[in-house]
């Protein structure tokens, strides 16, 4: 399809500005369908082998099947898989029943930060789009953090003409963002298209399928019959429900995901 050529080519052009603007750079992967997209344009930008590390934020609450699915992908893509965890936080015991603020903040926020700190990456792919979240229509392609890992969303580079600024003022990192203008349409005909392999998790079973997936006490199913990519195009076409509909609410609240994105949450 023309349309998803030109979108890939963007794409395309946006990883491989980042790999030859840092010095260290690294590409999340919540293995859900946005991120696993963003692992085959990182394979194909060069020629099939991801020169980075890839990083999973294991909060120890993900799916069954999300683990199941990384282990096998990461094996058969030849990814160098880094899986972070706040060990600390996990033996304290922190999980959904703290808020899922505080949830957030310490099992995936601050399990990046210490990832970025043994590791010293100075830049982070992430696989977010402007349609998802009204917080993230607000980021740049390439966005800055400071050395409180924080995202100052009314201080931004500007970026025209495809020139994007690569190194922060403090010298910290930057979050780097190449499927931004795509749509959750988008990503799954870029599936089809691309014959990319599948977590089964996002097709119907009993007229219920999930839409976006994340932690398991915290993603709920919509009711679906789309048992297959053509049927989930279909019903992505005519639905007026929200991507996020089935994550928990008090973290998809405008107001607590632009708080959480400004101290450096995904």
């Amino acid at each position: 399809m023309p349309e998803l050529n030109g979108l890939e080519n963007r794409t395309l052009y946006i990883i491989r500005e980042a790999y030859a603007q840092f010095k260290k750079p690294a590409v999340l992967w919540s293995t859900g369908k946005d991120s696993t997209t963003m692992l085959w344009l990182c394979r194909k930008a060069f020629l099939g082998k991801i020169p980075f590390p890839v990083i999973h934020i294991d909060t120890g609450y993900k799916f069954k099947q999300m683990y199941e699915f990384r282990d096998r992908i990461a094996v058969e893509w030849g990814l160098d898989l880094v899986v972070a965890k706040n060990e600390e936080a996990m033996k304290e015991g922190v999980g959904p029943h703290n808020g899922k603020f505080e949830c957030c903040t310490r099992l995936k926020t601050q399990a990046l930060m210490q990832c970025l700190e043994r590791s010293g990456f100075d830049a982070l792919i992430l696989a977010i789009r402007r349609d998802e979240h009204g917080i993230r229509a607000k980021e740049r392609y390439f966005s800055p953090r400071d050395e409180s890992f924080k995202w100052n969303y009314k201080d931004q580079p500007l970026e025209m003409w495809d020139q994007y600024q690569s190194v922060t003022a403090d010298k910290t990192h930057t979050r780097v963002h190449p499927i931004l203008h795509w749509r959750e349409l988008d990503v799954w005909e870029y599936f089809k298209q691309e014959k990319l392999p599948i977590n089964p998790m996002y097709f119907a079973n009993n007229g219920k399928r999930y839409r976006s997936l994340g932690c398991e006490p915290c993603t709920n199913t919509i009711d679906s019959n789309a048992s297959n990519i053509d049927e989930i195009i279909e019903e992505l076409r005519t639905t007026r429900i929200a991507e996020r509909s089935g994550r928990a609410q008090d973290k998809e609240k405008a107001f607590t995901m632009q708080k959480l994105r400004a101290m450096g949450y995904m």
